[in-house]
């Protein structure tokens, strides 16, 4: 399945310094908020690269492997953006999500169905599966930590929306709480 890809103009996105990371591929979609207006850049993939990190993982190859989910609300599929159900099998493989040359370059793992899934398709709303056990870091241009909020019961809109407020704040991260494990990246427009 094929999905359509909504594009944000360059002016209205403030551009990050470190080049991104080819597959997976992002996805942009607006989110709007009554104070503040920024880009959530969910962590899904596309439908190539899904596919892709399925066959890998079929092949053998050494940083994709087949998982099988053991627990509720642990294995978030990057595709669809939703959490694996117990007994489903995930691929689980490498991605970068500060690239090499910096110093809070990590590389870390991520998750995608290992079946077809449908791919994430809302626009203008935060993920609703990831509301809850994330925390929000705020980078600034050279990809540096400059602060960060969990978000304890606060919709996260709103922390995201006061990270922002920060004028040195050029990108957030939402991470799983207990891990650190990335989920998906915000940007100011």
């Amino acid at each position: 399945m094929s999905a359509a890809k909504i594009e944000i103009p360059q002016a209205a996105r403030l551009p990050l310094q470190a080049p991104r990371n080819s597959p997976p591929e992002f996805r942009r979609c607006a989110i709007r908020s009554s104070a503040f207006s920024f880009v959530h850049e969910t962590f899904e993939l596309s439908h190539c690269s899904a596919h892709a990190a399925r066959r890998m993982a079929a092949t053998g190859a050494p940083d994709h492997v087949f998982v099988t989910a053991d627990s509720p609300l642990a294995f978030p599929c990057r595709h669809c953006l939703h959490w694996a159900a117990p007994g489903e099998r995930v691929v689980l493989f490498p991605y970068a999500a500060i690239p090499p040359g910096y110093p809070y370059s990590e590389t870390g793992p991520i998750f995608v169905h290992a079946e077809a899934c449908q791919r994430y398709e809302a626009a203008n709303e935060y993920p609703s599966e990831f509301c809850n056990g994330r925390v929000f870091r705020a980078y600034n241009s050279d990809n540096r930590i400059i602060d960060a909020k969990v978000a304890n019961g606060t919709a996260p809109e709103v922390v995201i929306e006061n990270l922002f407020a920060n004028p040195e704040t050029a990108f957030v991260h939402a991470r799983s709480v207990t891990h650190g494990c990335y989920t998906f990246a915000i940007e100011r427009v």
